[in-house]
C-alpha cells in the first residue's frame, strides 16, 4: 500500500489560501510556525502544513 505524497504549494499559493501577504508567509516560515522545504532553490510548503497552521489558529481562538 502506498500513501499519497502531500501537495507542495508555492508561496503565492499559500498567500491566497491564508489571505496574507508574502512577508507574512515568510515570517511564518522563519518562526517555524509553517513548515517548508527548498526544492532546487524554490521554497515549497506542504499542503498539510497550511492545514495544521489553520487548525492551530482555530484552537487558539476557541
Amino acid at each position: 500500500m502506498t500513501t499519497a505524497a502531500p501537495e507542495l504549494l508555492t508561496v503565492p499559493e499559500v498567500m491566497i489560501r491564508l489571505k496574507v501577504g508574502r512577508t507574512k508567509v515568510y515570517d511564518l516560515i522563519r518562526t517555524h510556525r509553517l513548515a517548508s522545504l527548498k526544492v532546487d532553490g524554490c521554497r515549497r510548503i506542504p499542503d498539510d502544513a497550511v492545514r495544521d497552521l489553520i487548525r492551530r489558529g482555530i484552537g487558539e481562538a476557541a
